[in-house]
């Protein structure tokens, strides 16, 4: 599997263009830099599977509209409890100062424990909340890689303190969701750079005591 971040916009969001060795790709989480996404799915004829998203906060469905211009077609995933959040869309935006149209309507649901497919790879979809309703990550086996969304990041996790977040619910998805993966797993966060689960068991400041987090 081939990534590609791409990282925009006022809150520095990572969205993914993942590109399988058989060559259909997906786009994840398409924030701010949407536009950038849109213009290497042209330039290299890319097959997009869908668009993936691993929750509903504005920073990370921002740009889907960029992909459905190019994409009309594309389907567009996401967990069910994700959905109030997503057709809020324009409201969040509002809420920071920017107009923000409504979004496609969503034609697929995640269900957690399933898997989803393109080219030769394939996503086991794990169910992360705490940090966002319906927060699902999408693991490849394979590839050991993790787009984790918000869930956690290089050194810290995700805030819990907008609409819908608890910190309990967080640390139980991490505990049993995140740290359950390989150690040489690479991370893919929504914000910051990629680091390994090995790394955050060892040396996140909120997972482990010795720094006064708690024990994931």
């Amino acid at each position: 599997m081939r990534v590609r971040t791409f990282t925009g916009g006022g809150f520095g969001e990572n969205a993914y263009l993942a590109v399988s060795a058989a060559g259909p790709a997906v786009v994840i989480d398409p924030g701010a830099d949407a536009p950038r996404i849109a213009d290497a799915i042209e330039a290299e004829g890319l097959d997009v599977s869908a668009v993936l998203l691993t929750h509903a906060h504005i920073d990370h469905v921002d740009g889907l509209g960029h992909i459905r211009r190019i994409l009309p077609e594309v389907p567009i995933w996401i967990h069910p409890d994700a959905i109030g959040m997503y057709r809020a869309a324009p409201q969040q935006a509002a809420r920071f100062g920017f107009e923000l149209g409504d979004l496609p309507e969503p034609t697929d649901h995640f269900v957690p424990g399933d898997s989803f497919a393109f080219g030769d790879c394939t996503f086991e979809v794990r169910f992360t909340p705490g940090h966002a309703p319906g927060h699902v990550t999408l693991f490849e086996p394979k590839a050991q890689v993790a787009f984790v969304g918000d869930v956690v990041f290089h050194g810290s996790i995700g805030r819990t303190d907008l609409p819908g977040g608890d910190m309990q619910t967080l640390m139980k998805s991490i505990r049993e969701e995140i740290l359950t993966l390989p150690d040489d797993t690479v991370l893919y966060s929504g914000h910051g750079p990629p680091t390994t689960v090995g790394a955050e068991r060892v040396g996140n400041p909120f997972l482990i005591p010795h720094y006064g987090g708690e024990l994931a």
